[in-house]
């Protein structure tokens, strides 16, 4: 018989969002009459703005007459959405085309970008950290079995109040793969321009690359702050940018992504790592949805910016509400610390005392509201919930409400 990935069977049980969403399931199963908000999962739940629908129905009709209908695209993307994204979203920092590509979602392109370094490379993680970072790199071997302090062969660097949300990098060895995400999903923080500097000048100076996740990057209000790594002198050299049409635009059941490959960028032996992203593109992947790239391009229109733009307002609206409602007198008197930057969707918030799982099923019974458990997205995470702002405005009222109400003391 054929033997098992010995990835798969060193993954933790249960990856974190499917445990969420197995538990309120089962809490449903005994409180069925339960009316639960959820403010865990960072799906986005407003509808598509007129602009970008109005693209994407008009494209889909054309598919329906001889005219407009249309096959297989390239399968880096339409050539017009790849040149859009370089000048508008990467307006002044000299990209071609021919850098961008164009997937069906960050977290994706995340999970395929270990095919260019396979398994030897050395792994440093953000921690907490979006899950995909740590599992991928366990699934294709990258990384060993989970212990007390999180899986073997991964460094974690703890980004935590102390520091700042900001690692030491210290730790990380020579010719590592360093996932880092600004602003970071848990923790909302988002890094200036003299840390992003000391991660790409540190990369720079010990053979690393880094996987730089901007996917939340629009949610940024704060202008001194860099929505792209490539704001930084030197990171063409050392870095990959992925980003995503998901939270910019509401597009997470729409699917569509992009990363960023500068042609500077380099193997050890000098060659092009651009060249080997294309090879896993055309290879393993044939193309974004020919519809979903007609929103993106109408997202980057002057009046897709503009409706976006007021989509995403509406969510930091909603995490500003649910700021108020966690610094509330029942929650400081707990001795609960909540952080929340303002640029961003989720609000990063310390229950001393509490284990994560236990804190997130005491809320789900008293508040019948759901949360994302911080110990999920790593070992620093232990004691805090991630909430999400992504909500109807009604619910996030609502679920301000009963939080009010939380008894902790």
């Amino acid at each position: 018989m054929i033997e098992r990935n010995t990835g798969f069977a060193n993954l933790a049980a249960g990856y974190l969002f499917p445990e969420v969403a197995k538990r309120r399931r089962e809490y449903l199963e005994k409180h069925p009459d339960a009316k639960i908000i959820s403010l865990g999962i960072g799906n986005t739940t407003e509808p598509l703005t007129p602009h970008i629908t109005s693209a994407m129905v008009t494209y889909a009709r054309g598919l329906g007459t001889k005219v407009g209908y249309s096959g297989y695209g390239d399968e880096q993307g339409l050539s017009s959405l790849r040149e859009k994204i370089a000048d508008v979203v990467y307006a002044n920092l000299g990209f071609s085309s021919n850098e961008i590509f164009i997937s069906d979602g960050s977290k994706c392109d995340i999970a395929r970008i270990q095919t260019l370094f396979g398994r030897k490379v050395p792994i440093a993680v953000q921690d907490p950290a979006y899950p995909v970072y740590v599992d991928g790199s366990v699934i294709v071997g990258a990384a060993g079995k989970s212990g007390r302090n999180g899986y073997k062969g991964v460094t974690y660097l703890p980004c935590t109040a102390e520091n700042g949300f900001f690692p030491d990098l210290s730790a990380v060895k020579p010719d590592s793969l360093i996932y880092f995400c600004s602003p970071n999903n848990p923790t909302g923080a988002a890094c200036t321009k003299s840390q992003l500097k000391k991660l790409v000048d540190f990369a720079n100076q010990n053979g690393c690359i880094i996987i730089f996740d901007s996917a939340y990057s629009a949610f940024i209000r704060n202008d001194k702050l860099p929505r792209s790594i490539y704001e930084i002198k030197g990171a063409k050299k050392c870095a990959i940018e992925i980003n995503s049409f998901s939270k910019l635009a509401g597009f997470t059941g729409v699917r569509l992504g992009w990363s960023v490959v500068p042609n500077e960028l380099k193997y050890a032996d000098g060659s092009s790592v651009r060249e080997d992203w294309n090879r896993v593109m055309t290879t393993l992947f044939n193309g974004a949805s020919n519809i979903a790239q007609q929103g993106g391009l109408a997202a980057l229109d002057p009046k897709g910016i503009e409706e976006t733009t007021g989509l995403v307002d509406y969510y930091l609206e909603n995490a500003r509400l649910m700021e108020e409602a966690l610094r509330g007198e029942n929650f400081a008197a707990a001795g609960v610390r909540v952080y929340y930057t303002g640029d961003s969707p989720y609000l990063w918030v310390n229950f001393p005392g509490w284990k994560s799982w236990d804190i997130f099923d005491k809320i789900l019974d008293e508040c019948r509201v759901v949360t994302t458990p911080g110990s999920g997205f790593g070992p620093s995470g232990e004691s805090y919930l991630r909430f999400s702002s992504f909500g109807h405005r009604d619910d996030v009222r609502e679920a301000c409400r009963r939080l009010a109400q939380l008894k902790l003391v």
